[in-house]
């Protein structure tokens, strides 16, 4: 597969200084940031906040899953990641879009992987599309990794992603564990699930969303669930611009220095029979700031089939989904580019 049209660039859109966006940025007005009908927008209130150091404690497993169940969301503090490291990796993105377009289109990517550097979702033509470019890469298994296309500037860059993609790879097998327990399961259930630890698939995104001239009609991504297991976020702590769907309101979440954001994906519903959520979340953008950000997804074991943990089905609460692999979803995913969980909503829709 190809684009079905030639892709832009939309960082050198933002900086030719345009004053109107182009029509294929425009969203319609229900899709606008504040436009849709029984909507409202809550600024900059905090999602939970779940602290590693204290997960050992009953108390704490059971605030995460209740942060789970309520909004799919958290931030996570004391996760051993040093506030070092993820400002250096983060720096390191920032300094690679800013490079010239030449030398990024070296690494720009396709709809077979989407691995590389790019600046659209999906392969509909005409689609009305979203303020960002990206750069994708897989991580785990390493079987799949291309180190061709890991970006080679800055120098530091491959060293970092490696270094960075090694201890979020850890924090997530620590939190699967406390998921698990939080649902009632033996500890290691969700971590089977998904392959063991010699299973689990893992990529990453780097988000560019430059700066907007019109923010109020467009968005930097559009609302949609992480496809995936569980989500780990390294935001820009100066430019907030995550939003998270709670009830009929879109949050603007707040980032909390040295904090990262943990979202439950769509994979991780299904193996909880939807007692965790994994929650709609969007991106807005700013008229006079970039914003880098830096998504890390944790993912089952490919061909492995996802159900509901037959402990967590009974006749009260029959499995809420079909038997799928990862595979099978995430290619449902791609053909409609981010949409949402939509054949995950329909099955809870039918119950």
């Amino acid at each position: 597969m190809s684009w079905p049209e030639p892709v832009v660039c939309v960082q050198s859109l933002a900086e030719s200084g345009i004053k109107t966006i182009p029509v294929r940025y425009v969203k319609p007005p229900c899709q606008r940031p504040g436009g849709a009908a029984m909507e409202s927008v809550e600024v900059q209130r905090n999602i939970p906040m779940v602290d590693m150091a204290k997960l050992e404690s009953a108390a704490a497993v059971r605030d995460m899953a209740e942060a789970c169940q309520e909004w799919g969301f958290f931030h996570v503090i004391n996760h051993g990641i040093s506030g070092e490291l993820m400002e250096c990796v983060k720096e390191s993105w920032k300094q690679f879009f800013d490079q010239p377009l030449d030398l990024k289109k070296q690494y720009a990517n396709s709809p077979m992987t989407y691995e590389g550097y790019g600046s659209r979702l999906g392969i509909e033509k005409g689609a009305i599309l979203d303020w960002s470019d990206y750069f994708f890469l897989n991580y785990m298994p390493t079987s799949l990794r291309n180190p061709a296309m890991w970006p080679a500037f800055p120098p530091s860059s491959k060293k970092l992603i490696e270094e960075y993609g090694s201890e979020v790879v850890k924090l997530c097998g620590k939190l699967m564990k406390r998921l698990s327990v939080g649902l009632g399961l033996k500890e290691e259930y969700l971590l089977n699930a998904f392959g063991g630890e010699e299973g689990i698939g893992a990529c990453m995104r780097a988000n560019m969303y430059p700066k907007c001239p019109q923010p109020d009609l467009t968005l930097g991504l559009s609302p949609h669930s992480d496809p995936g297991g569980m989500t780990i976020l390294l935001p820009d702590h100066n430019v907030p611009g995550l939003q998270v769907r709670k009830g009929d309101n879109w949050i603007t979440i707040d980032p909390i220095p040295n904090a990262l954001i943990v979202n439950i994906g769509d994979q991780i519903q299904v193996l909880s029979n939807a007692i965790y959520k994994s929650v709609k979340h969007r991106v807005i953008v700013n008229s006079n700031k970039d914003r880098v950000s830096l998504a890390f997804f944790y993912n089952p074991k490919s061909d492995l089939i996802i159900e509901p943990a037959k402990e967590l089905v009974t006749e009260e609460r029959p499995a809420l989904f079909p038997r799928m692999t990862f595979d099978e979803y995430r290619l449902h995913i791609r053909k409609r580019g981010i949409c949402g969980t939509s054949q995950h909503e329909q099955s809870l829709k039918s119950t």
